[in-house]
């Protein structure tokens, strides 16, 4: 797998601010750029971090990639999947940078918008679930209807599809949501053992799932 790329495309940094109940449509991405509803939470973790959320999607967009939440070095870089686990997914999606990162055709939704923290064993900490109680109906809402979802890891399948069933599970009966919705483990290191012991993802999933993206990027 390919190296971290050195340099995440142009983003505006959040400003301070509050979660903002008010204001239009095409303010979204702006008012949850600015919300701190979780600055105690990540306060008390042990990297004792600020919000940060990282907002990457605009309405139209031709596939929406549904995730967890963003890991530490997305936060530092504002980017999302600006790391190996972001190679890997582009990978698996068949698709470059250019095309990952061009919000008119790609919208990436997180499960939660900001880094969590780390627990006290260096892991991530689960997506605080009061982020999309709060942002995610508005969210799907300003985005629209995609031509594909792809939803990445547990926290995302639970949360678009109400599953609550090992990923093994649901990833193993990923032909019941296709074509329009693909589910997948999460593209981090700590999977490379599932990968390993279900060839069938590579030899069967990923093939159609870079046909559904090709699909979905097609022009009008």
């Amino acid at each position: 797998m390919s190296a971290t790329p050195a340099h995440p495309p142009s983003t505006v940094p959040p400003e301070p601010g509050q979660p903002d109940p008010s204001g239009t449509d095409a303010d979204l991405p702006a008012r949850i750029a600015r919300c701190r509803i979780c600055a105690g939470r990540f306060a008390a973790t042990a990297t004792a971090h600020s919000p940060n959320p990282v907002v990457w999607f605009r309405p139209g967009a031709r596939i929406v990639i549904a995730s967890q939440a963003p890991g530490l070095q997305v936060h530092k870089a504002n980017t999302p999947f600006w790391d190996r686990s972001g190679t890997r997914l582009r990978e698996w999606l068949g698709i470059d940078e250019a095309v990952f990162y061009d919000r008119e055709r790609v919208s990436i939704l997180p499960s939660a918008f900001c880094f969590p923290g780390y627990n006290a064993a260096g892991s991530d900490l689960p997506p605080p679930p009061v982020c999309a109680a709060t942002w995610h109906a508005d969210a799907l809402a300003y985005i629209g209807t995609p031509r594909l979802r792809v939803l990445v890891g547990g926290y995302a399948h639970r949360l678009h599809l109400g599953l609550r069933q090992p990923v093994t599970r649901t990833v193993m009966n990923w032909r019941e949501h296709a074509p329009g919705t693909f589910v997948l483990p999460h593209p981090s290191w700590r999977n490379n053992a599932w990968l390993k012991a279900n060839p069938w993802f590579a030899a069967e999933l990923l093939p159609e799932l870079r046909q559904a993206v090709r699909r979905a990027l097609e022009p009008d």
